[in-house]
């Protein structure tokens, strides 16, 4: 709990971590299909380890200023790293208890997960098979000696610790071997009543091997316990003109791998011998994170975990695509976008629309030119072919690839090499600055008449996460939007000029003042009687000069609404402070990830997509957009969708100084917003067909 007299925000840390309980409650939620909630528990440990990497090496970064925290977070390091530490091994806690209430959910519909101790005969015979055919010559143990440093450890990676006694002398050796699940599941079909689904995780089969991959220790017993790293994850680039852009990003990556552990975990079995000497040589104090946990880690895997092949369904019912209104079978996208602005919203519209756009912009001879902006993209990219196939088509293309995408940079380090093998112009972002922009230009020449085609978008050009993400993207021919995306690739591409911008609101530069004048013309709108609202729905809003703007609009009276799925430091509905401010955060299927930004004025509504939240970062050391919806349909639709996930009272939890997370009351009708979200965008598509 906040205290509300002293905090007029919430530290982002413990903020997102309150975010991640929200995926936790999912896992535990009996109204979402079993293997979606074990999916839910994979996310929560994913999210969990990405957490340490980056939010909490930042903060033990910064916690050795000391004197200087405060200037730099508004709050305390130090103390925030110590709740951060409070609230993760709270939480631990409620994961174990939730994970064993599953597999009861799971053995009540005979699905089992069993340890190496747990298998009949034929299942033991199976396992022992297994390992010699896929285990035994890949499994490479390395001794750990007091003289050895462990610092070469994997980060995110699982290892067993193996503990080696001597059964007649008192000889004790210690020896690690990585879970090879870059390679096999972690996740193995057992035989067994063909109305049964038993599993084994992989770590399992592995003990059950041991004796084999240690015959050199004759007269030993083995026992093996996991253990798990992560690394301070973020990236040490020094920007040095003498050195390329792509060769620090590499020098970076390879000094990751050597990084300093922020979080170990471990079983809480394991020998306190062997847990002495792994602590020991990773240098851990008792600062430090060290986790003690159930028998296995990295449970970021039950993300893939099998899904039984019964009649019960265990994951949700899957929605088609719904065919968008405006686009009519048998017409080029490009005429109709030339028509009228297109608003996709995915995963609700499928994201071959987009593919098809540039599939149409590859083939059209009067098409001369596609820029485009690359952040994440798809591990199979229909992108990049159909870049690469414009490019065979005689089309000039322009890629902007940013290469500290934190988590993928060696992957865009491969796509900037196969572009440019393909003849793609890659471009590797702007000096201190991540281009997070999603941008596509496509520029037509036709009897001396240049024309443009535009796509502004909450999220990335990837086919992948368009299944699962929630991002809106709009495709318009207006100049007044096409002519200023322009502007921003002129920038991207050679010359960093400060361009005049009208429309877009560009970070960053223009964010904070436009913003700032957003906000303050509805608290001018507010004392002068006039009904004054401001409804944002972001994945993270964190800025403390925009909260203290808010703050003041809420205590002149303005309508604020806050929709924010991850990290929000606000505090809501505090009496003298927050009054007019309420906030909700959604957890559902699909990952909320479109971000819009909606202003009253005076009843003519400013309506925003934008790339990027209202933090600090994507602020001021960010290439982000939020692009005007100038057209009033697509107004209305925003508004309308804003509307129908305020009104969600199934997936909604109440964002407070209390981070307790209770969901929004439930009383009446129940509504849940990504099921009316979808029937509202189907009910569209209908109704253009009848009309």
């Amino acid at each position: 709990m906040i205290e509300e007299k002293k905090f007029a925000f919430i530290p982002k840390e413990i903020s997102w971590l309150s975010f991640n309980h929200r995926v936790l409650q999912e896992a535990d939620n009996p109204e979402v299909p079993l293997i979606e909630r074990i999916k839910f528990l994979g996310i929560y440990s994913n999210n969990l380890d990405e957490f340490f990497r980056v939010r909490v090496a930042t903060l033990r970064r910064i916690s050795k200023i000391k004197n200087n925290s405060f200037d730099i977070l508004g709050y305390d390091a130090e103390q925030t790293l110590k709740e951060v530490n409070r609230i993760v091994m709270q939480q631990r806690v409620e994961y174990e208890n939730i994970y064993d209430r599953l597999k009861s959910d799971l053995a009540k519909r005979k699905i089992y997960i069993k340890n190496e101790n747990e298998l009949n005969d034929e299942q033991f015979n199976f396992v022992n098979r297994y390992f010699n055919k896929n285990l035994a010559q890949i499994i490479m143990p390395f001794m750990v000696k007091k003289k050895n440093q462990l610092y070469a450890l994997k980060d995110d990676a699982v290892y067993l610790a193996i503990t080696i006694r001597h059964l007649k002398k008192e000889k004790v050796r210690y020896a690690l071997i990585e879970l090879p699940t870059n390679t096999l599941p972690r996740f193995i079909a057992l035989p067994g009543p063909e109305d049964e689904y038993n599993y084994i995780f992989l770590d399992d089969i592995i003990r059950v091997g041991l004796k084999d991959i240690f015959y050199v220790f004759k007269n030993s017993s083995f026992s093996a316990h996991t253990i798990k790293l992560n690394k301070d994850a973020e990236l040490d680039i020094v920007d040095d003109i003498s050195e390329s852009y792509i060769d620090n990003v590499n020098r970076s990556l390879s000094q990751r791998k050597v990084a300093t552990p922020v979080r170990f975990v471990y079983d809480r079995e394991i020998p306190e011998d062997t847990l002495s000497v792994l602590t020991e040589q990773l240098e851990f104090s008792t600062e430090d994170t060290i986790i003690p946990g159930g028998r296995y880690h990295n449970l970021k895997d039950l993300i893939d975990f099998p899904n039984p092949g019964k009649k019960e369904s265990f994951r949700h019912k899957k929605l088609a695509p719904i065919k968008h209104k405006d686009i009519i079978p048998g017409k080029t996208i490009m005429s109709r976008i030339r028509k009228n602005d297109l608003l996709l919203y995915f995963p609700y519209h499928s994201f071959d629309v987009f593919i098809n756009l540039l599939r149409e912009a590859s083939l059209d001879p009067s098409v001369t030119d596609i820029k485009i902006t690359l952040y994440r993209v798809a591990n199979s990219s229909n992108v990049i072919n159909a870049l690469t196939n414009a490019v065979r088509n005689g089309k000039t293309v322009t890629a902007i690839v940013e290469l500290q995408a934190r988590f993928d940079e060696e992957a865009n380090i491969f796509w900037s090499n196969r572009l440019r093998e393909e003849g793609v112009k890659v471009i590797h972002g702007v000096p201190g600055l991540k281009v997070h922009a999603k941008l596509c230009l496509i520029t037509r020449e036709k009897n001396n008449n240049v024309s443009r085609i535009a796509c502004v978008g909450s999220g990335n050009f990837n086919e992948d996460t368009a299944k699962v993400y929630t991002d809106h993207l709009l495709m318009t021919s207006d100049t007044k939007i096409t002519n200023e995306v322009k502007k921003t690739f002129a920038f991207l591409e050679k010359n960093y000029k400060k361009e005049n911008y009208y429309h877009l609101i560009a970070s960053p530069f223009y964010t904070r003042t436009r913003i700032s004048k957003l906000i303050k013309n509805e608290i001018e709108n507010a004392r002068n009687g006039e009904k004054a609202y401001i409804y944002l729905k972001l994945n993270n809003l964190a800025d403390k000069e925009i909260m203290d703007l808010l703050y003041l609009a809420s205590r002149e009276g303005v309508d604020v609404r806050l929709n924010i799925r991850a990290m929000f430091s606000l505090v809501a509905g505090v009496p003298g402070l927050s009054n007019n401010i309420k906030a909700i955060g959604i957890v559902d299927r699909f990952l909320e990830h479109t971000r819009i930004m909606i202003f009253g004025n005076k009843g003519n509504e400013k309506v925003y997509l934008t790339s990027g939240d209202l933090m600090t970062r994507n602020i001021e050391r960010r290439v982000e957009i939020a692009c005007p919806i100038l057209n009033q349909e697509l107004k209305n639709e925003l508004r309308d969708i804003f509307d129908i996930q305020w009104r969600d009272n199934v997936k909604a939890r109440i964002l407070d100084s209390e981070l307790d997370n209770r969901f929004v009351s439930n009383d009446e009708e129940s509504h849940r917003s990504q099921e009316e979200i979808y029937d509202y965008l189907k009910a569209k598509h209908e109704e253009s067909e009848n009309s």
